[in-house]
């Protein structure tokens, strides 16, 4: 198998639940060797989120934790502890998420990690920051509350409401993956390694993009639009003959696209409807007119017959539907990692294509303690 282009690389993954291992997980699909430290009794926290289950296991622990190793340590013990120094000591990069102040306790935290080892590059995640926020819990569903995701998600004349994935953990999994790389190419060019410091709310403010940039920018404080765009039209979702259909007209020309294949090419002549700015202020009435139009076909056959003109849309699919989407397209979505003994489990795919070194996928998702022994052998080699 080709070698992943961080091969060679050793990450100490002190973190649990989401953030931290998706980071860790994207490392160790491109080729970073994984070490994941988890207490002996309970493991990862997720290891006991179900339903669903799949092999015996939660799939939420199933579905960031491929190609990885799990080490069992009791940080309160004195030789696990021992073990952990020695791991920190030889590791090149070390992520963890629990609250400021922990990992010192154990005479882990970066000041001693960076005298342990200076190369090292140390990722810390957490909820609020090391500081002023530092005993506040982090997790995704307060973050996207007051972190205002939530007042901007919902249907336009109700209760602000959660994205349907733990989206906030996700975005700052990919901050960390980032700085992390970032640091270690600052390592190449000094031998230095740094800390890493990310939290969910400031994450989260970077990717409110558009309407945090809005704020801060304009003054201009936004409200729950449902399916809505702030600045776009017609950008939302439409009932048709048997499912909803998202329209998401980008400019000018898609719009008169869109018209054409409605059978309504004189609608994009309408001077209520000329141009975005025209189509943001009238979008009631625009959307009255798309609704009455659109009720004619079904969603897939909407899609067929408007994706060939240049008209972003398609229905609103569920899971099994949205894999299904990505086969015809050709895009793999699903990948297959082998356990020990021999087994097939079939996981997400690794959305980032390498044309040399692709992600690759060699271990399922470790059962705890699994290399414990072999593990512990080499630390005290």
């Amino acid at each position: 198998m080709t070698r992943g282009p961080l091969s060679g690389l050793l990450v100490a993954d002190f973190g649990r639940v989401l953030a931290a291992p998706y980071a860790t997980m994207l490392l160790a699909d491109l080729g970073a060797d994984v070490i994941k430290v988890e207490h002996p009794d309970t493991g990862d926290d997720t290891r006991a989120w179900g339903p669903p289950h799949a092999h015996g296991e939660a799939t939420y622990y199933l579905s960031v934790n491929r190609n990885k190793r799990s080490l069992t340590l009791d940080l309160r013990d004195e030789q696990d502890l021992r073990a952990a120094t020695e791991l920190v000591r030889r590791a090149d990069v070390l992520f963890e998420n629990f609250r400021p102040g922990i990992m010192g306790k154990y005479g882990l935290g970066y000041d001693r990690a960076r005298e342990l080892n200076p190369r090292l590059v140390y990722c810390s995640i957490t909820g609020f920051g090391a500081g002023a926020g530092a005993a506040l819990p982090g997790y995704d569903l307060l973050i996207q509350a007051v972190g205002g995701l939530m007042s901007v998600t919902g249907s336009a004349s109700g209760q602000p409401v959660k994205t349907g994935v733990a989206l906030v953990d996700v975005l700052t999994g990919l901050h960390a993956a980032i700085g992390v790389l970032a640091a270690l190419r600052h390592r190449e060019a000094t031998g230095e390694g740094q800390h890493v410091q990310v939290n969910l709310l400031s994450c989260l403010l970077s990717s409110l993009v558009n309407q945090a940039g809005g704020y801060t920018l304009a003054g201009k404080v936004p409200g729950i639009l449902g399916n809505r765009h702030p600045s776009i039209a017609p950008y939302e979702v439409f009932p048709t003959k048997d499912r909803p259909l998202a329209v998401a007209v980008g400019n000018d020309r898609q719009f008169r696209a869109l018209c054409q294949g409605l059978d309504e090419p004189g609608l994009a002549d309408d001077p209520r409807f000329a141009t975005n700015t025209d189509r943001v202020a009238q979008v009631d009435e625009l959307a009255e007119r798309l609704r009455d139009l659109l009720s004619a076909r079904t969603a897939p056959e909407w899609f067929d017959r408007l994706s060939p003109l240049g008209v972003p849309c398609g229905p609103v699919n569920d899971l099994a539907q949205a894999f299904d989407l990505a086969d015809t397209l050709g895009l793999s979505p699903r990948a297959t990692a082998t356990g020990p003994d021999g087994s097939a489990m079939q996981l997400v795919a690794n959305p980032i294509g390498l044309s040399s070194t692709p992600p690759r996928y060699e271990r399922r998702p470790p059962c705890l303690g699994e290399h414990t022994d072999d593990l512990r052998a080499w630390l005290d080699s």
